[in-house]
């Protein structure tokens, strides 16, 4: 069998009619027509959490099965994983990506590219450093998705918002008749269309479209731009790339009427995504193959769009929002096809899953579980918790229905551990040599010797926080304390959690930071 996984970089499911009638934050319906159209006809997955977050440390999970949040943050390939596509090279799978997600290629990420028979790399995308010229960049496109005094165009740091006004305008992005087929989406599904007709030939491949689109910048051409708002897209004075924090403190501060722009082009980004992924249906239907392939639609996080009173990622506590991501699963022989599944699955499964679909063995000491019995009607359960996170911060945990957000102690380090890495939190710039790190066995999931350095933590939430998701989907009524909790959920999950950091033989320093002692 084959496997196409496609991933959606930061697709919020309430912005999919298959899981909402519309977006928490928006008064209006996103058209989805063609990942509705998916929806009917594969398994969707009500209940599917991220596991590490966020973009890097969600692909080692899919492709390392690692639950690697409570080891390190965001960083390469470890040399003792097993990637998935090396596993399925030697059962003679063919193996491509397809992406315009530039991490996989800067400081700090190798080792995710590497394994594969092919791929193409598409170039241009966020902080992409690509083009150099001009140095003065197309004003309206950095005035709408930069600030001057941060990220001025000749500022010669290593991360610099300039960088995407150079690209976009080599790549013709910047006039108002801008041709949507050459916006980042787009091109790489219009590739992935292309792909699977041009390998109709081979017995068997495993096929990963990675598409950066919805991230960030919210930058689309018309008719996506102007289709959910009555504001002229081209305003300089109208951003289309936000700043991470607090919407009404701070460079993150934005105005009810920025705020309404910036959701409306994110929108407008999803209903032109989902357009483009049309053509890799229209493909599967061209070259008849449903019958011999299973096809994985999901996302790595969302994207907070003033909920909670945040946007973006990273800062904030990981509500739902984030963390609640879509599943969609096509299986030739399976059970549950244009069925809902209820049962309770993680990221991290979807390595043992991919793996096993094709033929492929799946190592033993991952933290990766297959749910194909799920998609074979063999099991209506999957797990009985899954943990998710971001290395450093807050851990949490779900049943599948309440959710816990535990916050750590800021004054507690904790441990980075890796074979390469030397820096914790700055994945853009060059690793630099550390003389407090010591080598040693300290994984309880590989006997390879790595590197252990402690690096400060930061917390996301003040408190513990606890949401009754079924009767409370937006999470704004915090259960937890003794004044909202009568039931004694707090304490269940709480013990929960601890069972699952036992589970997985999380380091000691973990219940240190997180009060569990």
């Amino acid at each position: 069998m084959n496997v196409l996984l496609l991933s959606v970089d930061s697709l919020r499911r309430d912005f999919l009619s298959a899981y909402r009638d519309r977006p928490l934050s928006l008064d209006y319906e996103v058209e989805t027509d063609n990942l509705d159209r998916f929806a009917e006809k594969a398994a969707t997955f009500d209940s599917h959490y991220a596991g590490s977050l966020p973009c890097m440390p969600a692909r080692r999970e899919w492709m390392a099965g690692v639950q690697e949040f409570l080891w390190r943050p965001w960083g390469p390939m470890e040399a003792y994983d097993d990637p998935l596509p090396e596993q399925a090279r030697r059962t003679e799978v063919l193996t491509h990506l397809i992406t315009d997600h530039f991490h996989y290629f800067e400081h700090g990420s190798h080792g995710y590219y590497e394994n594969y028979h092919g791929f193409d790399f598409l170039r241009g995308h966020e902080y992409d450093k690509w083009r150099t010229a001009p140095r003065d960049p197309d004003e309206r496109l950095f005035e709408q998705s930069a600030d001057y005094e941060t990220d001025h165009p000749h500022d010669l740091g290593y991360v610099n918002r300039s960088v995407y006004a150079r690209n976009a305008e080599a790549l013709g992005l910047d006039g108002p008749d801008a041709d949507e087929e050459d916006f980042f989406g787009p091109r790489v599904l219009a590739r992935t269309a292309e792909w699977l007709g041009d390998h109709t030939d081979w017995e068997r491949w495993f096929c990963y479209t990675d598409s950066f689109d919805v991230h960030e910048p919210f930058h689309c051409p018309e008719p996506y731009a102007s289709m959910y708002t009555d504001e002229d897209p081209t305003d300089p004075a109208l951003p289309f790339w936000p700043y991470y924090g607090p919407v009404d403190a701070g460079q993150s501060a934005l105005s009810e009427r920025e705020l309404d722009f910036v959701r409306s082009q994110f929108a407008g980004k999803v209903t032109m995504v989902d357009r483009w992924f049309g053509r890799v249906l229209d493909a599967l239907d061209e070259h008849d193959l449903w019958d011999e392939t299973m096809v994985v639609v999901t996302s790595d996080h969302g994207f907070l769009l003033g909920e909670h009173g945040w946007v973006g990622k990273n800062e904030p506590p990981c509500y739902d929002v984030l963390a609640r991501t879509p599943l969609f699963i096509w299986h030739p022989d399976g059970a549950r096809n244009g069925e809902r599944v209820d049962a309770l699955t993680s990221a991290v499964d979807l390595y043992a899953t991919v793996l096993e679909a094709l033929d492929a063995d799946v190592p033993a000491n991952v933290h990766s579980q297959s749910f194909l019995p799920l998609l074979a009607g063999e099991a209506d359960e999957h797990r009985d918790w899954a943990l998710y996170g971001y290395w450093g911060s807050s851990v949490n945990v779900t049943d599948g229905r309440y959710t816990y957000l535990r916050p750590c102690d800021p004054e507690v380090e904790t441990d980075c551990y890796s074979t390469t890495m030397m820096n914790a939190r700055q994945f853009s710039v060059p690793n630099r040599p550390k003389t407090d790190a010591e080598a040693g066995d300290f994984l309880p999931y590989t006997d390879s010797p790595v590197w252990r350095f402690s690096a400060p933590s930061t917390r996301q939430n003040e408190e513990p926080l606890l949401f009754d998701t079924a009767d409370d989907p937006e999470q704004r009524s915090n259960l937890a304390g003794d004044a909202g909790d009568a039931s004694g959920e707090a304490d269940r999950m709480r013990d929960l959690l601890v069972d699952a950091l036992d589970a997985l033989d999380a380091p000691e320093k973990q219940y240190a930071r997180l009060g569990l002692d």
